[in-house]
């Protein structure tokens, strides 16, 4: 069994602190989940462990991907859930590159990131860029599943570029 992105986002709100719902979350484990400087710290943090059960994980894979997951959405302040986090950080066009939130060289580099910790630099660095408000579900499904489906993905939004087929959407809806 594989790590549950909903899971992950899930564990994401129970943590975060919600004035509005008056919800006090936990801080600390917040700051000590943004000083981790490797996939392996994150991994001695009692609240990488659970989200690792929360997610429904399981395994050696799927506590190393709950660490980088934990890492990750340590660093988002608030969830944007209107748009994909690639549409998020993508240019207006093709044709205008320079508005991107994320430049296209350093959109490559998170495309390109493979193992944990360039995922973790990569990712942190997209998440400073956004200025700590992303989709977290969306973020947290492509932390637990960075496969060649998901970069593809992320690329086609990135770039906006245009409607994607039914048969792709329908894909993409099942998982």
């Amino acid at each position: 069994m594989s790590l549950d992105a909903f899971g992950a986002a899930r564990w994401w709100h129970d943590l975060i602190p919600d004035p509005i719902r008056k919800h006090r979350g936990d801080r600390a484990a917040l700051a000590r989940l943004r000083r981790c400087a490797t996939v392996m710290d994150a991994m001695q943090d009692p609240e990488t462990v659970r989200l690792l059960r929360s997610a429904s994980g399981s395994g050696r894979q799927d506590f190393e991907t709950a660490a980088l997951t934990a890492a990750v959405l340590a660093h988002v302040r608030g969830d944007n859930p209107a748009l994909p986090v690639a549409r998020q950080i993508g240019p207006e066009s093709p044709d205008k590159p320079e508005t991107a939130i994320v430049k296209p060289l350093r959109f490559r580099r998170i495309v390109d990131a493979e193992t944990p910790d360039e995922r973790l630099t990569a990712f942190r660095r997209l998440a400073a860029q956004a200025d700590g408000r992303l989709n977290v579900a969306n973020l947290a499904r492509a932390l637990v599943r960075w496969d060649e489906e998901t970069r593809i993905r992320w690329t086609y939004e990135y770039w906006n570029a245009g409607q994607r087929d039914v048969a792709a959407s329908n894909k993409d809806t099942v998982q």
